[in-house]
């Protein structure tokens, strides 16, 4: 009976028909997203031998997000999320078709695939807080909205490990243009979850003010809440120093494992059982104390890990640690989306996500193309070593900094019940 109840609490989110309809087409269309990236990252080291070119790759797919973050989040504020969402993943699918045909017809260019990713990173600019911002909408319960990320987590990490795993194995069987096929594929169902939605038309708020003054209202916003803005600088810190590793695991496979696209896929799969690990455990949990302190505990578990997997002398051994860091990488990106969703008021949820995706997709981007510029002067192994200790160095900094905060907040709401005519503050206690 308790591992019932335990099992439908991991669950219970699913009970919304409209999460459950997005948890379904996401997880199938997610499948093919990792199966892309893995394929385009493969492709591009296999032919071009280049850490730098690889290092290209990944920033030109996700800088957009950075210059466009705080735009997408804007749009997702005064307009329907579900309609944006709508329109997002109709030109991804545009943009894997593109991929798709590029690679099957023979015409392989890397500035092609330069283009294309750029493309894509534009289009998640808007997707990534129109989605963001849309869980609050599939639930009903705001209790269950980290428990709704927690899943949509672990949805996205149970593809990571899927995705990968089947890339590797079509890749050395039939090469990477199937891998793009699949993926323009998956497109049909995620659309055809979406338009069986029953979504309630959005509360309109004032559209009086123009672009730069909302960017304005939302850095203003974010001034007033010192505890969100450290966590979103915070995860623009590790998305810099640490996340960048996925660009160099093609050179770990091919160089210092001396294997193929199946070793590249059993190095993601691992990353992604470890995230699929910490996110279940996550959307298991009724309520975290301390969601923060959680945060900053993670970020250690996982560069910690990545740099003993920088060395590791064996393949098995690098499959164990990137498993570890994994989960110490899904519950700092889960956590840190947990703290500030349920943090943030409504009507600039919108733009607060659009700074956390500018921050988490946004940085990583320059984080790669360092990696891979360096990567290519003194390995990758040194290079992520290095890494590592920086995340290290920026945990360390953020637990005083964070704990210095919510001492802050703290005083400051018992100074307010204090105040409170009527109110005994020690008879509370």
């Amino acid at each position: 009976m308790a591992v019932q109840k335990g099992f439908s609490s991991v669950f219970r989110s699913l009970k919304y028909r409209n999460f459950k309809l997005f948890f379904a087409g996401q997880s199938i269309s997610l499948v093919g997203t990792w199966m892309q990236r893995m394929a385009v990252s493969w492709l591009v080291y296999d032919v071009t031998h280049s850490a730098i070119l690889l290092g290209l790759v990944m920033f030109a797919g996700q800088f957009p997000s950075l210059l466009l973050g705080p735009y997408g989040g804007i749009i997702s504020d005064r307009y329907s999320r579900y309609k944006i969402l709508l329109f997002t993943q109709v030109a991804s699918l545009v943009q894997a078709g593109a991929l798709t045909i590029m690679i099957l017809g023979g015409y392989y260019s890397t500035l092609g695939v330069i283009l294309l990713s750029a493309l894509l990173g534009v289009i998640n600019a808007f997707d990534i807080p129109s989605r963001q911002s849309l869980m609050i909408e599939l639930i009903e319960d705001k209790e269950n909205l980290p428990n709704a990320i927690a899943l949509n987590s672990s949805m996205v990490n149970l593809a990571r490990l899927i995705g990968p795993t089947v890339a590797g194995f079509l890749i050395a069987w039939v090469g990477e243009g199937m891998c793009f096929l699949i993926n323009t594929l998956t497109f049909i169902p995620v659309l055809s979850s979406l338009l069986l939605m029953k979504i309630k038309p959005k509360t309109s708020f004032k559209r009086d003010h123009n672009v730069w003054e909302s960017l304005k209202q939302g850095y203003q916003y974010l001034q007033t809440k010192p505890d969100i803005r450290l966590m979103i600088i915070l995860m623009a810190c590790i998305s810099f120093s640490v996340m960048p590793f996925l660009t160099l695991l093609p050179i770990f496979a091919k160089d210092i494992f001396h294997g193929d696209a199946k070793t590249l896929s059993w190095l993601e799969a691992a990353t992604g059982l470890g995230a699929l690990g910490g996110a279940i455990y996550l959307a298991g949990a009724q309520k975290i104390k301390n969601l923060s302190k959680l945060v900053i505990v993670s970020i250690f578990i996982f560069s910690g890990t990545l740099a003993l997997f920088s060395y590791s002398p064996w393949l098995w051994m690098a499959i164990l640690f990137l498993a570890i860091s994994g989960i110490g990488q899904m519950i700092q990106i889960s956590g840190s989306n947990s703290y500030i969703q349920t943090h943030v008021d409504d009507q600039m949820r919108g733009r607060v996500i659009s700074f956390y995706a500018m921050a988490f997709q946004g940085m990583m981007p320059i984080g790669s193309f360092v990696a891979g510029f360096s990567a290519n002067h003194i390995g990758a192994p040194l290079t992520l070593f290095i890494m590592s200790l920086f995340g290290l160095i920026t945990a360390v900094i953020f637990y005083f900094l964070l704990k210095k905060v919510r001492m802050r907040i703290v005083t400051r709401d018992r100074l307010e019940i204090r105040e409170t005519p009527g109110f005994n503050f020690d008879a509370k206690l």
